[in-house]
């Protein structure tokens, strides 16, 4: 069977195919998701092995998980939740939580123009991820996936206060990395 007319066409049929186990509907699965997923992992990693190890974990988990798909739910955005707190678990383990002084955090001028408005999507992945784990993901959640700071301090277990602390700290070394000499 051609997997990949039945993912465009009959995503029932296919996802029943993945409920079975079939390798070959699971291949085309990763094959097309592929770098939507990747890109959600490079931007929760250092680099470009901790993100593919980091996919290939959101994978086992969507595989793993297939069963509790619900139909009429957008495959992509089911597998994105799935992958975004598969990097929260990531971040989890990698890194150990502090809370940050708040004092220092919010007296960063704001007179500083928008550099990353001015930088290539490439640019800006690069200094992402050469960011702290903690002020990474921070900025994930809040700039790239739209959590609340709310929502990010009850998946993280830290206080808002510290999420709005850490954001702005991240803005600010991205600021840094981008407006650096030679970047």
């Amino acid at each position: 069977m051609d997997y990949t007319i039945c993912l465009e066409n009959d995503e029932e049929r296919f996802v029943a195919a993945l409920r079975r186990g079939d390798r070959e509907a699971q291949r085309v699965l990763y094959e097309t998701h592929f770098s939507p997923l990747m890109a959600i992992c490079q931007r929760y990693t250092g680099n470009e092995d901790e993100a593919m190890d980091l996919l290939h974990e959101s994978f086992i988990k969507i595989f793993g998980k297939i069963g509790r798909y619900e139909s009429g739910t957008a495959l992509l955005a089911w597998m994105r939740r799935i992958t975004v707190n598969t990097a929260i678990d990531y971040y989890r383990r990698s890194v150990r939580r502090r809370t940050e002084d708040l004092e220092r955090a919010y007296h960063i001028s704001s007179d500083v123009p928008d550099v990353i408005a001015q930088c290539s999507a490439k640019e800006i992945l690069a200094a992402v991820q050469q960011l702290p784990p903690t002020y990474r993901t921070i900025f994930n959640l809040y700039v790239i996936e739209g959590y609340s700071h709310k929502e990010i301090g009850e998946q993280l277990n830290i206080t808002d206060s510290t999420s709005r602390s850490n954001l702005v700290k991240a803005r600010s070394k991205l600021q840094k990395s981008l407006t650096a000499p030679g970047r």
